[in-house]
């Protein structure tokens, strides 16, 4: 008879149902949307839609006791429903990378002397060393001129989720923009060269050249302080053509806080030739290596060497075609170094600022011009009779070689005149000032 009863009922209901006008019962259940995912310890309802809130597959069920493992699990269940929400592409569908013909193909014609990673093992290889870097959710990835997009496309697939690519070459920009529109906000493509930011003078810029305030206003990437974590890391490969001077050029932004470097502690991260790597890590008693760009970058910078690369691994555009690799006698050139320069959170104290480095850098440019010459008789040079005293000051040997000298010891001499009232009227002070507007170092 119950069931019996129970097919009277159904049939009634399905009635009701066909008849036009009429409307479903207040009692019939509403078509669910969800997965349900079983295990041996509780079973899990998983909303289509992520935001919603989580309920119990049995309706009727009594609240239990849940281990801590499972609400891990359903936790878990939860962060998977919300990536699978706001990434279009899934886990398995990594970006292509392409093939290494093709890639070449598309980086020969770019019009200007340029490197570019076009060999997807060694885009892999890179990404490998910048792990930690792609991690650092708060920082921003700007990487330099990319090209074909494969170090962009490796950066994503190892979960950078915000990568900025500054092509200065516009032929790039509409792959580039095509492979912006299929990611979900983690890649931002900009016409700009970073090598180009921030040059002498005033007025409109035509892309690819740009101010750095346009720049970080348009990716809305506010100033930080100095002490604060680093906001944005810049991955690329410098340009031989121009490699040192672009050296000195960001040097004296960073002592000065001017350009990127206004917005915090820029890190850079960048594939230079082997020649200048060896000269950015040389010690004091190199007189063939250790220079004032030395020092300086020591004394401003955490400097790490993170891998080298044979220079027949990337592939080169040039007019006269072929590997265009810089010549070198006196030091190995066989390689481009990729190195992370990590400005130092204690460069600058209550004596050294942004308003006064410059100071120092031209007295460290003074010093080792003659790396074998004594710095008492510099010191000398600018007050008579004061090198002897400033040397017993610093720590300093009285016959000590202005090669012999550490960049922390550089720091500390200039520290040490700049407190004093006789070096303050050095014509020293008089013919930076001079060499700074004749030359335009600031930038």
């Amino acid at each position: 008879m119950a069931l019996r009863g129970r097919c009277r009922f159904i049939v009634l209901a399905v009635q009701n149902l066909s008849q036009p006008g009429q409307r479903a019962p207040a009692f019939s259940p509403p078509v669910s949307m969800s997965r349900t995912f079983c295990s041996s310890a509780r079973t899990f309802s998983l909303d289509s839609y992520p935001s919603g809130p989580r309920r119990n597959a049995s309706a009727g069920a009594k609240a239990e006791r849940v281990s801590p493992s499972s609400g891990r699990a359903q936790r878990n269940l939860s962060a998977v429903a919300l990536s699978l929400q706001k990434q279009p592409l899934s886990c398995n569908d990594l970006l292509d990378l392409g093939e290494m013909e093709e890639n070449r193909r598309k980086a020969l014609t770019c019009r200007y002397q340029r490197r570019f990673i076009v060999d997807p093992k060694l885009a892999r290889t890179v990404t490998d060393h910048l792990i930690q870097d792609i991690e650092d959710e708060k920082a921003v990835i700007f990487e330099c001129n990319p090209g074909p997009g494969v170090l962009t496309c490796s950066l994503i697939n190892c979960g950078a989720q915000r990568v900025v690519a500054l092509e200065s070459d516009n032929s790039f920009l509409p792959d580039l923009q095509a492979l912006e529109r299929k990611l979900d906000g983690q890649l931002k493509v900009m016409h700009c060269d970073f090598f180009k930011l921030d040059p002498v003078g005033q007025g409109s810029m035509i892309p690819p050249a740009m101010y750095s305030e346009k720049l970080f206003t348009d990716l809305g990437i506010p100033e930080v302080p100095w002490s604060a974590d680093v906001p944005v890391k810049v991955v690329g490969i410098f340009s031989q053509r121009n490699e040192r001077g672009m050296l000195w050029k960001l040097i004296y932004a960073l002592f000065e806080r001017l350009s990127v470097f206004r917005y915090g502690r820029v890190e850079l991260i960048m594939f230079i030739s082997e020649k200048e790597y060896r000269k950015l890590v040389a010690r004091p008693g190199d007189t063939k290596g250790y220079q004032a760009l030395s020092a300086l970058w020591q004394m401003a910078c955490d400097i790490e060497l993170l891998h080298q690369e044979p220079w027949s691994s990337f592939v080169t555009t040039s007019r006269h075609g072929g590997l265009a690799i810089p010549k070198s006698i006196l030091l190995p050139n066989e390689h481009l170094c990729l190195v992370r320069l990590t400005p130092r959170e204690d460069l600058f104290t209550s004596v050294l600022t942004p308003f006064n480095s410059n100071t120092l850098v031209m007295m460290v440019k003074q010093c080792l011009a003659k790396r074998k010459s004594r710095l008492v008789e510099k010191l000398n040079s600018w007050n008579p009779g004061g090198g002897q005293d400033m040397l017993a000051q610093a720590g300093l040997l009285e016959h000590v070689l202005t090669g012999q000298v550490y960049p922390q010891e550089y720091k500390r001499l200039f520290e040490l005149i700049d407190k004093s009232e006789e070096f303050s009227q050095s014509w020293l002070y008089k013919e930076i000032l001079e060499n700074t507007q004749r030359t335009g170092c600031c930038i």
